[in-house]
């Protein structure tokens, strides 16, 4: 018996208020494929609700690992109540919830989750079905240098004493992604952002933003190459494009190749692409940039940075802590969706 109210403990006007109430709801819109997920018979776990509760907290409040957060999760009090724990229950171990984590990426269940927060009607209602914007960043591997191999096992062996961590240098090598690769994650890819940067092991998450109030509207991640954003973007807007009428989609001057902005125009997707002319011919022309609407586009799509930047820092994805492909792609994918929940409550909320 406790005389402790956990619900009185928090008070009426907090944020995690409102994001808890449609973290319930999309939760439950999700029931039955937590139920294919887990067996109905052997030792209790984690229900995944109170799983995915506590990695947004996590997210939220920028906790580097799970050991941290078992840790908060047994003192604070506004933990135990938005993750839906008692204050006499014992929190998880910390080995035990990454287990349990895991799980869930069998289900897809982070992109479920994206979708059945936005498909709420009072969420509904905020986003823009016409205009949308797109972007892609790097996600560093959780990968060394120094475990970038030669594929056909031709690497020098280690030094004699130098230990598993001995000192090499690179200087002078010739390395790509068709003869090198990650002994530690095999799926990351090495990619230079920019002439005179240097090259490293990365993947490459994509956003596709609504343009009425910078929410992501769908989230990916793919290995890290100079198609990579613009075959994502496809991919994403695709669904956004099934209607009668025509939509605009913004990007950076990546995106301006001609290839991809006659795709575009044959999905009925108005191309609002930055013109590349340096030294080249763009594939945008005066029949798109005439109309007052791609000015707008061009100032609207910069707000994807925002949800790029936040994900990165706050959520703690600038490097990835996950190894893989399906992993990293999971964790960006949530952190898109906790990126929503930040900044609904306010959206909600209306002008003040």
């Amino acid at each position: 018996m406790s005389y402790v109210d956990l619900e009185a403990r928090v008070r009426r006007d907090h944020p995690l208020r409102r994001i808890r109430a449609i973290v319930n709801e999309a939760l439950s819109a999700l029931e039955r494929d937590f139920a294919a997920l887990y067996s109905p018979i052997g030792r209790p776990s984690i229900p995944p609700e109170k799983l995915l509760r506590a990695m947004l907290l996590q997210a939220f409040y920028s906790i580097r690992s799970e050991r941290l957060l078992m840790e908060r999760l047994e003192y604070d009090l506004l933990f135990r109540w938005f993750v839906g724990i008692g204050v006499d229950e014992a929190a998880w171990n910390h080995s035990v919830f990454s287990k349990n984590r895991d799980r869930l990426l069998e289900g897809d269940i982070a992109a479920k989750f994206l979708a059945a927060v936005l498909a709420q009607p009072k969420v509904k209602r905020l986003l823009s079905t016409d205009h949308f914007s797109v972007d892609g960043t790097l996600i560093e591997a959780w990968a060394s240098m120094k475990s970038v191999k030669p594929k056909d096992g031709s690497g020098e062996p280690p030094t004699q004493g130098g230990g598993r961590n001995a000192e090499a240098d690179f200087h002078g090598q010739k390395r790509s992604n068709d003869t090198h690769g990650s002994t530690t994650d095999p799926d990351a890819r090495l990619y230079r952002k920019g002439q005179g940067k240097e090259a490293k092991l990365c993947f490459m998450g994509h956003g596709l933003m609504e343009n009425r109030h910078g929410l992501l509207v769908d989230a990916c991640l793919t290995l890290a190459d100079g198609h990579a954003e613009r075959v994502a973007a496809l991919h994403m807007v695709e669904p956004c494009a099934d209607r009668p009428q025509a939509i605009t989609l913004g990007a950076d001057k990546a995106y301006d190749a001609e290839d991809f902005v006659n795709e575009l125009r044959s999905m009925r997707v108005t191309p609002h692409v930055a013109q590349n002319t340096s030294g080249r011919s763009s594939a945008i022309d005066g029949r798109t940039t005439r109309h007052s609407g791609y000015a707008v586009s061009q100032r609207i799509r910069k707000r994807i940075e925002e949800a790029f930047g936040w994900i990165k820092t706050v959520a703690g994805q600038r490097q990835t802590k996950f190894r893989g492909r399906d992993r990293v792609g999971w964790a960006f994918t949530f952190s898109a969706a906790a990126y929503n929940l930040v900044r609904l409550p306010k959206l909600l909320a209306g002008p003040t």
